[in-house]
């Protein structure tokens, strides 16, 4: 079979993925942009193409197999794929992205840089048995989840281990009973009730937009608002005017609403300037991005390549 990466995103995913196949494959690469012949040829010829991205703008395809090397395909037209053709996306980002936001929520309550930096100087503020350095825990506060998907279910019990009240938001009925359940439809009741709210939500028909100013204003004014689904679940314009007014006390955000591209490699990551807030925790998108969720999913396509070759059904089938 003939296996292309296609872009630089699924290219971090080439080195060593030969290895993981039981048979010999032809594997090639070709840029995001398909600008030659050659580079046409190979993605058209290909029996699969591990991507992020395909619509009606690209070259159409004959692969068998569409692999995402993501979770997320919100870039993937499904409709225009052939009909022969299968798509799968992958997992395996949830240890990661759950040990992302306990970090960032732990730095809420754990200053160890300041400390190291005042000791330093002499500066024993953080002392134990000085009324200045009473610090508070983390597992005293409750967290809301949105979604009961891989992230929720890693996050949830991340966040009971530090013994926090645990409440969880989905569109379907979930199978764990939590301290608090609630559907989609009463997000508004729960994003009251806890400290901290996160979206671990997809962008999907019906999630765009869906945490909004209803949302925000029946958050506490102590709330803390944490994105690492993707960014328009969250409306652009009320999360902005969410921080800006101090509704929400903080948030923490690492899914955005513009991104680097061949014509802007280094955009702000909104059409507002969030980095003029100090309120809010920016970070790249990056939350997921180690080297055990490269592994992980590495193996997950290479499974499902070997499984299309044995003439066996795939995993996460999209389509």
């Amino acid at each position: 079979m003939k296996i292309v990466f296609h872009g630089a995103n699924a290219q971090t995913f080439m080195p060593e993925f030969e290895s993981l196949l039981e048979q010999t494959h032809d594997i090639a690469f070709v840029p995001d942009q398909l600008e030659s012949a050659a580079d046409v040829n190979l993605y058209q010829s290909a029996d699969v193409v591990i991507g992020i991205r395909y619509d009606a703008e690209l070259p159409q395809l004959n692969a068998q197999l569409y692999q995402l090397p993501s979770a997320g395909y919100d870039k993937v037209d499904l409709t225009a794929l052939p009909q022969t053709c299968a798509a799968a996306n992958v997992f395996g980002h949830e240890t990661a992205i759950a040990e992302y936001i306990m970090m960032a929520l732990l730095s809420r309550h754990v200053p160890l840089f300041e400390a190291d930096s005042q000791l330093r100087e002499g500066n024993w503020h953080y002392w134990a048995g000085k009324p200045t350095g009473l610090r508070t825990e983390l597992g005293s506060e409750t967290i809301g989840i949105i979604g009961h998907g891989h992230i929720g279910k890693e996050l949830a019990a991340k966040a009971k281990a530090f013994g926090m009240r645990v409440m969880m938001a989905n569109r379907s009925p979930m199978d764990v009973q939590y301290d608090k359940n609630f559907t989609l439809e009463n997000l508004a009741q729960m994003a009251g009730e806890v400290d901290i709210l996160v979206n671990a939500l997809p962008l999907a028909t019906g999630t765009d937009g869906l945490i909004n100013a209803q949302i925000f204003s029946a958050m506490r004014s102590t709330g803390v608002f944490v994105n690492v689904g993707r960014g328009a679940v969250a409306d652009e314009t009320d999360l902005f005017n969410a921080l800006k007014t101090r509704t929400i006390e903080s948030a923490i955000i690492d899914t955005w609403y513009q991104y680097p591209s061949s014509e802007n490699k280094n955009p702000e990551p909104s059409a507002l300037p969030f980095a003029e807030l100090d309120n809010v925790l920016m970070t790249p998108h990056m939350s997921g991005w180690t080297k055990g969720t490269i592994a992980r999913r590495q193996q997950q396509m290479a499974d499902n390549i070997n499984r299309l070759v044995r003439g066996e059904s795939i995993f996460n089938a999209l389509k």
